[in-house]
């Protein structure tokens, strides 16, 4: 790992508050992600299972937790299981973490080796009633291919046939939504990388640049700073290519007159950051862009004041949405006529604004979290409405990251320029 040793302190809050969900006389088990392949004998870079990570803080594959809060040997409550180092595989791939590695990331106890762990387990198993497993269940995934978990999940049932079985991903939404104070730490280390990469790409930016250029700076500034990368893949989109939402071809030249929409974001500790900011590549910016950036930065504030404990996502997204009619009729996008006209399932504003205002971020950018359910407070999520006008080929999209309180929220990126006045006046510096 890049990044300087995390508090264990986070991982051993997190198991105690999933422990405490548990239902008497039960058993969790969880499993790393597979070593995916590329092509040929490559693989991709390891990417831990998100769950597992969050409740241990170990990245390493062949790693396994097992919680089981009744045992009655105190010893065996909490157990990581890391696979055996091999001296072999080490002078190919590197270390890996002895036991007292582990104990030292996780706060764990008691590590026990892969290769030991199938017979102890089944012991365990035995004097427990019920069985949590782990499964995906985030709301936006797309993946047809089967991991690991689920596999674990047949086998598990299979050699287990009576036990009562449970979901820890039910826990999991809830728990991981809500960050303990020490994870929000953490997520400002990644602001904060991803705070002076802005700067550093708003001193770089200039007419005849390319994106895949400023996608270089990007990278570089995030490495340097211990980042382990990018939370996900940057958007580099100049002119109208700002108006394709997942923009990441990122290959072409940043236009003298043009705006440019980068949306980028440090991954740091296992915790990510999501930022979005839209600068002149020139240094400043047009009456009418200007009229469009300042329309987009009235949504992104309009949404951030109604951004508290008790509010509903659903809810916040349809007053967001009247705002929006409102603002887009005073720039000349839409007609008192359009807003009549529109209905709940199709809302005018959908012509230019067609996508959420918000999600959940913590150790995935998309982050598990409620809809329907009142926020609450410990929960992060980004604030990020966007213009996009296709005919005036210009998208413009303002971004940061809020973390709610008790009273209200904390703008974790409040001391980003976002302004056009602080814009133009850094760049003019630069």
């Amino acid at each position: 790992m890049k990044y300087l040793p995390l508090n264990p302190l986070i991982f051993k809050q997190n198991r105690g508050r999933f422990s405490r969900e548990m239902q008497p006389a039960s058993i969790a088990i969880f499993v790393s992600n597979d070593e995916f392949p590329t092509n040929g004998d490559a693989l991709y870079p390891f990417k831990q299972n998100s769950d597992l990570y969050w409740l241990t803080g170990i990245v390493q594959e062949d790693t396994m937790l097992v919680l089981f809060p009744d045992h009655p040997d105190p010893k065996f409550r909490e157990v990581l299981i890391l696979v055996r180092p091999n001296e072999l595989k080490e002078k190919w791939d590197g270390k890996r973490l002895r036991a007292e590695d582990g104990k030292k990331i996780s706060g764990i106890g008691t590590v026990v080796w892969l290769d030991a762990s199938e017979p102890l387990l089944q012991v365990w198993i035995h004097l427990a009633k019920n069985i949590y497993l782990d499964s995906n269940e985030n709301d936006r995934k797309n993946n047809l291919i089967q991991t690991r978990e689920y596999r674990f999940i047949k086998e598990t049932r299979k050699k287990f046939p009576l036990h009562q079985y449970l979901r820890a991903a039910s826990i999991l939404k809830e728990l991981r939504a809500v960050k303990t104070a020490e994870e929000v730490v953490v997520i400002q280390q990644a602001v904060d990388i991803t705070a002076k990469t802005f700067s550093r790409v708003m001193k770089f930016m200039r007419p005849g640049v390319f994106e895949y250029e400023v996608e270089a700076e990007i990278l570089h500034s995030f490495l340097s700073q211990r980042a382990t990368g990018p939370g996900y893949s940057s958007i580099l989109a100049s002119g109208e290519n700002a108006c394709t939402l997942h923009y990441i071809s990122n290959n072409q030249e940043c236009k003298d007159g043009d705006l440019v929409l980068m949306d980028f974001g440090a991954e740091y500790g296992g915790y990510n950051a999501d930022l979005t900011r839209t600068i002149p590549v020139n240094g400043k910016f047009t009456r009418r862009q200007k009229q469009v950036y300042n329309a987009c930065l009235h949504l992104h504030q309009y949404a951030k004041s109604l951004l508290k404990p008790g509010i509903t996502i659903n809810k916040y997204h349809i007053q967001v949405g009247k705002e929006a009619d409102i603002v887009f009729q005073k720039i000349g996008l839409l007609t008192k006529a359009d807003i009549k006209n529109s209905t709940p399932e199709q809302p005018a504003y959908r012509k230019y604004l067609y996508h959420g205002i918000s999600h959940h971020l913590g150790i995935d950018v998309h982050d598990l979290g409620p809809r329907a359910e009142p926020l609450r407070a410990g929960m992060v999520l980004t604030v990020e409405p966007g213009i996009y006008i296709q005919e005036e080929k210009m998208g413009i999209r303002i971004e940061n990251n809020i973390w709610l309180t008790k009273n209200g929220h904390k703008d974790l990126m409040k001391d980003i320029p976002i302004t056009v006045d602080e814009i133009e006046a850094f760049m003019k510096m630069a």
